[in-house]
């Protein structure tokens, strides 16, 4: 089952205290002018990221973010092949039908905030089960090995 990230606001029901704070976090964070545009970005973010990561990293991290983002994560089914960082964003841009910039600004705001619930242990854990291209996304370095 896909979550429908585009259903409207007054059809949804309230959000947990925990999901308004991670809301308020990525609204801050990508300077959003609404909550719902948060709402948005963070549905769209974590529907991407359901979609690459698999095993304990996922329960993982299901399980620090509130229920709310936990379930747009968990409900994507994994792609066979996960996308490097930079075609992740190419990927949610086509799905979403937004520029890149808006994509990675995006991105970017949600990684923020989901690193602030998931700690710096279990986004390293991530980035180790991800293609390259995603530590940028998550605020880090990419480091590569020499040559």
């Amino acid at each position: 089952m896909i979550t429908d990230v585009r259903a409207p606001l007054e059809h949804q029901q309230p959000y947990s205290t925990a999901y308004e704070q991670m809301l308020e976090r990525v609204r801050y964070e990508g300077a959003y002018p609404t909550r719902e545009r948060a709402d948005k970005a963070v549905r769209q973010v974590l529907a991407g990221l359901g979609r690459q990561l698999t095993g304990d990293e996922r329960v993982d991290l299901a399980a620090c973010l509130p229920l709310e983002a936990a379930r747009v994560l968990t409900v994507q089914i994994p792609d066979p092949q996960p996308l490097g960082g930079w075609a992740f964003v190419k990927d949610l841009a086509t799905r979403n039908g937004a520029s890149l910039a808006t994509t990675r600004w995006d991105t970017g705001s949600v990684f923020a905030a989901v690193t602030a619930h998931a700690g710096p242990d279990l986004i390293t854990r991530i980035l180790h089960q991800l293609p390259t291209g995603y530590a940028l996304l998550f605020g880090r370095a990419e480091l590569t090995p020499a040559a």
